[in-house]
């Protein structure tokens, strides 16, 4: 699991649940594509900047015509998903422990 930025938001209508397209930039490890189904509780115009947590060694997933490289972390609530908060002071790409 690593720390990223997310550096571009936008909606995924051929997504067969709502969800946007992420792009985060995890530092050393480049910038990596996701699939989030957050659309409940989030704008996709206020996500870029936002820092979050996201496993980042399972294998690629198409999902419809996006290629999903890493699985950003939230905790389930009764009103979506909650994305996982970052401190400052940890760096794009930096190890979870």
């Amino acid at each position: 699991m690593r720390i990223g930025t997310i550096v571009k938001a936008e909606p995924f209508p051929e997504a067969h649940k709502p969800a946007y397209k992420l792009i985060i930039d995890f530092g050393p490890l480049g910038l990596k594509r996701s699939s989030a189904q957050i659309t409940d509780r989030y704008d996709f115009k206020a996500l870029a900047g936002r820092r979050v947590a996201a496993v980042v060694n399972f294998p690629p997933k198409q999902i419809g015509p996006l290629m999903s490289e890493v699985l950003v972390l939230g905790a389930l609530t009764d009103d979506g998903v909650a994305l996982l908060n970052v401190d400052d002071g940890a760096e794009n790409g930096a190890r979870i422990a």
